[in-house]
């Protein structure tokens, strides 16, 4: 099977603090990656880093066989990131939200796709309240619409389980089995303890840059 985002040599420093070094990492169709690691080790620079949102690093990024910087517009159109912010608008509503999210990517999609994706996450009734109006769990929710959206191969997720109650969580978890099922590929961070519904790769972060991938 080959990868679809490969990091070789993967290293970075801030603020004169190693986050990690000689790090290798292979994410190919059909897989889920788990980044673990204390606080402050460097897992939001890693996952900034491998969706192409941070280029301060050391080592090379290859999608398929090129590296990234060469078919980085093909990367992109690829790859949903939703980081731990939800990256929504308050004052619109879930609705539009979406909307902007699709003109952002490029996509004219019609309404009737919009509030497929959020029955799928359950705010069927709450399409038209602007976001501001919706309880943090509802906000993440309208965010993770987003994944219902546009077909993706690689979903980069930070903390996607972030507020969402017992009934998300297990939606969540089942949507994430069933994209990997289907030759998708995610690579995500979450304190959450995943239930096990297949092989989950991990990447542990340590202090001082001392990288471990099981």
């Amino acid at each position: 099977m080959s990868a679809r985002l490969q990091a070789r040599n993967l290293s970075c420093e801030r603020d004169g603090r190693m986050l990690f070094r000689d790090l290798d990492l292979a994410i190919g169709p059909g897989e889920l990656v788990r980044v673990e690691g204390p606080n402050g080790s460097g897992k939001t620079t890693l996952l900034k880093i491998l969706s192409g949102q941070f280029d301060d690093y050391q080592g090379e990024l290859r999608w398929g066989d090129a590296p990234l910087s060469r078919v980085r517009e093909a990367f992109l159109s690829n790859l949903v990131y939703l980081g731990h912010a939800t990256g929504i608008k308050a004052a619109l509503t879930a609705l539009e939200n979406l909307a902007w999210y699709q003109a952002l990517a490029g996509d004219t999609g019609s309404e009737a796709s919009r509030l497929e994706a959020l029955q799928a996450v359950g705010l069927m009734g709450f399409e038209d309240l602007p976001v501001a109006q919706l309880s943090a769990g509802q906000q993440r929710r309208v965010a993770l619409a987003r994944l219902e959206l546009t077909p993706r191969p690689l979903w980069v997720l930070d903390e996607p389980f972030t507020a969402i109650d017992k009934a998300g969580v297990a939606a969540l978890e089942q949507r994430l089995h069933d994209h990997v099922a289907g030759g998708g590929s995610v690579l995500l961070t979450t304190h959450h303890d995943l239930t096990a519904q297949g092989s989950v790769k991990r990447v542990q972060l340590g202090e001082g840059g001392d990288d471990v991938i099981l």
